[in-house]
């Protein structure tokens, strides 16, 4: 929350482990990726040079363009001294990685393809583990 709005502290809400709890919901969204990525096996090397060309869904351009909104709003909330803006982006990446999650299938049998979408949603975990730690949470591989 922003620090110039009331807050009430929902212990209830702090410890739940649901997606009501957005420190959860991140969390999990990081997890889940971590879980992709242990199914793949791969080499994460095999990432950094991978064609995104096959992400043209709109599911992957949303999350590839906020993907790509990170730098500025970190930037912008150190400036700021906003905290709550690393919260807020770290809330809407994580929806936006489910949505791409239920969308579409990411170890699919076409290695192009497959490349592409475990290097996009790597990144996402990285993103994701990154913020997290500025805010000094944790972001668990499995949950």
């Amino acid at each position: 929350r922003k620090p110039d709005t009331e807050y009430t502290f929902d212990v209830d809400l702090a410890v739940a482990k649901n997606n009501d709890n957005p420190v959860y919901y991140v969390q999990y969204a990081h997890a889940r990726i971590c879980s992709v990525l242990a199914a793949w096996g791969g080499d994460s090397a095999q990432l950094a040079s991978a064609d995104l060309g096959p992400l043209t869904s709109p599911q992957a351009q949303a999350l590839m363009l906020l993907l790509a909104k990170y730098p500025d709003m970190l930037s912008a909330a150190a400036l700021d001294f906003a905290p709550h803006d690393v919260t807020f982006y770290l809330r809407e990446l994580a929806a936006c990685y489910h949505s791409y999650y239920d969308a579409e299938r990411i170890l699919v049998d076409e290695e192009p393809v497959r490349l592409a979408r475990l290097a996009l949603v790597a990144a996402t975990a990285q993103v994701l583990h990154n913020g997290l730690a500025v805010l000094g949470v944790s972001a668990p591989r499995k949950m």
